[in-house]
């Protein structure tokens, strides 16, 4: 059934106001935008934060009484802009799948989203379907963390993947010989995610799910993985710290190319070895507990 959408930019501090009225009069969704192209690179753990001037579109299906829905936003909201989008009928649960093809990373690891077939049956390939959740390898931050697992010889080890998102580096590492994945998130959807994608690449039976404050109750990683941004990184390190043994291998990413060296420097005190590698405006930073 064809949809319609019903758009409004608003400060953030409306914004659930005109969600709250959108889902009364009758939205399907209710989603927000930045208005401004206003980066937001650096929440603290745990914070959700929005952009100054945020779009708020309310999806309604194409029955809806339309005009009266329009007339009473107008009356609630007299000051609001308001752009009306028809758009066409497609299956909106798979439209992502328009700007997501399988993709290889290093020399023998392909992420194959659901829906096409492996390029190479004979490599590494990982089934993908990200739903909500971060983590498509899509983005340069992925790349490097699933380009760095495509290199090294993760075989029998035990694995963490702190902030997994959709699980995919948790389940790359499996499918590279990890004997055991130990995923956390404070998203209840990642969490979801990872459970189905782990299904879909038959390697649930070794994917262990724990809450980030029982974390420490996870065994010593030989390898822990977190690709979140730099500062909740700065703030985690005690807890790397605490979480691996002398020799364990640890790879951080969602760095900027020009926040290396504060993270650097922060882990250096327990770390050693610490290597960034770079890929655009991305870094990943490889170190080894000491």
């Amino acid at each position: 059934m064809p949809t319609i959408e019903l758009s409004s930019r608003c400060a953030t501090a409306h914004a659930d106001e005109l969600e709250r009225a959108l889902f009364e009069l009758g939205a399907v969704s209710v989603t927000f935008a930045d208005a401004e192209d206003q980066a937001i690179l650096e929440p603290g753990v745990g914070e959700m934060p929005l952009w100054q001037q945020v779009v708020v579109t309310g999806l309604f299906m194409d029955d809806s009484d339309f005009e009266s829905i329009r007339q009473d936003f107008a009356r609630r909201f007299p000051d609001a802009p308001l752009t009306v989008k028809n758009l066409p009928d497609q299956a909106w649960e798979r439209a992502w799948l328009a700007h997501f093809k399988p993709m290889r990373f290093g020399d023998n690891t392909w992420v194959v989203p659901t829906g096409f077939e492996p390029p190479e049956p004979q490599a590494v390939n990982l089934l993908l379907d990200p739903g909500l959740a971060f983590g498509t390898g899509t983005h340069d931050t992925t790349a490097l963390c699933l380009e760095w697992i495509d290199r090294h010889d993760l075989q029998d080890q035990i694995v963490i993947d702190f902030g997994c998102g959709s699980g995919i580096l948790a389940i790359a590492a499996l499918l590279h010989g990890a004997r055991e994945a130990w995923c956390t998130d404070i998203d209840p959807q990642a969490i979801e995610a990872t459970l189905s994608n782990a299904e879909k690449n038959h390697v649930a039976d070794r994917i262990r799910i724990i809450a980030p404050e029982k974390v420490h109750q996870a065994p010593p990683p030989d390898t822990l993985m977190a690709n979140i941004l730099a500062a909740p990184l700065i703030e985690l390190e005690p807890v790397f710290a605490q979480l691996t043994a002398p020799g364990a291998h640890l790879i951080l990413s969602g760095i900027l190319r020009e926040q290396a060296g504060e993270v650097s420097a922060a882990y250096a005190t327990d770390f050693v070895d610490i290597q960034p590698q770079f890929t655009e405006d991305w870094a990943l930073l490889y170190a080894r507990r000491g």
